[in-house]
């Protein structure tokens, strides 16, 4: 027998302090996007029943929320419109004095210097068929309808320059158009905004859990989104998209939603140059809720656990309903 005991791999057995010492991930409030609404033509804010806490705003309760948002450290806010108006182009996307543009400069005065304010440049809010959009006038099979990608990306470029235009420091391009990423990078370079910045939405998925979002914007949809988000079951073609769009020119790209995909995620993270950002959406966010709301679940442990798995696969930034809250909670740990 050795004088010597057989030496055996053991787990860390970590006090505290050793367990911050020693993580390998971490996520801090500057990590956290907020994403946010702002409706035409109410007085008040309209709770959005499938996302408990997350409401409608007017333009004034935006401006307080950004600003709670800001003083809490989160990174950023991504502002979402819903418009009073829709029509089959989605003309209020690009008006000066839609509710979206109008909201944008609201914010960029407000909380501008204090955090990144972005946009989503999408046709589905604006639009009265819930498309990301405008519909071509021939069908698909089974009377489908089928978005001419030419005539949208020029109406992309429209509403990327209105953006602009507005202040949004970065645009989130959302529709999965082919080829939008380069259109609107030239449509705004040719007009000088050359330092507005672009989030590629490319490896977005249809999903069946963007449900309580199709509430929150009031959507027009009917049937789904399925000819142009991605089939669910398609790591590669998630991976490939990205590539496309850093290629293209984005600044940065998404994978969304972000929980079912952490696996595309940690692919596209250790794929490209830029940085790499994941939607933690609203069903996503609905069920953590839900299930608290039960007593089944620690709420703010199951937040904060999410949050951090999602960094953990590889997202620099994560956009969660949560960031305001959880900012808070990071700074009192």
């Amino acid at each position: 027998m050795s004088e010597f005991p057989e030496i055996r791999p053991r787990r860390l057995r970590q006090s505290h302090p050793v367990r911050e010492l020693v993580r390998e991930t971490s996520i801090e409030p500057r990590n956290l996007v907020l994403p946010m609404f702002v409706r035409e033509g109410i007085d008040e804010p309209v709770a959005i029943s499938s996302m408990p806490g997350v409401v409608q705003h007017t333009t004034d309760s935006l401006r307080r929320a950004a600003a709670e948002a800001a003083e809490a450290g989160v990174g950023g806010v991504m502002l979402f419109g819903v418009p009073a108006v829709r029509d089959a182009v989605g003309s209020g996307a690009d008006d000066p004095d839609g509710i979206l543009n109008v909201a944008t400069a609201a914010l960029v005065s407000e909380v501008g210097d204090a955090l990144v304010v972005q946009t989503d440049l999408c046709l589905d809010e604006f639009t009265d068929h819930g498309h990301c959009g405008v519909l071509s006038p021939s069908a698909g099979s089974g009377g489908d309808p089928i978005i001419d990608n030419d005539a949208t990306l020029e109406r992309y470029v429209s509403m990327a320059l209105a953006q602009a235009r507005a202040g949004s420091h970065l645009l989130g391009l959302s529709g999965m158009m082919d080829g939008q990423v380069a259109a609107i990078r030239h449509g705004l370079d040719a007009e000088g905004f050359t330092d507005t910045l672009l989030l590629g939405y490319a490896a977005k998925y249809a999903s069946a859990f963007y449900g309580p979002f199709r509430e929150a914007v009031d959507s027009q949809l009917q049937g789904d989104r399925r000819t142009y988000q991605l089939d669910p079951g398609n790591r590669r073609e998630g991976l490939r998209e990205a590539l496309i769009d850093e290629a293209e020119g984005a600044d940065v790209v998404m994978v969304k939603p972000a929980m079912g995909f952490l696996d595309v995620l940690r692919e596209v993270r250790d794929a490209v140059q830029i940085p790499v950002w994941a939607y933690q959406i609203s069903g996503e966010y609905a069920m953590i809720e839900a299930a608290a709301a039960n007593g089944w679940i620690d709420r703010r442990a199951a937040v904060l656990e999410s949050l951090l798995s999602i960094r953990r696969a590889g997202a620099d930034t994560v956009l969660t309903y949560w960031a305001t809250e959880a900012a808070r909670w990071m700074t009192e740990r």
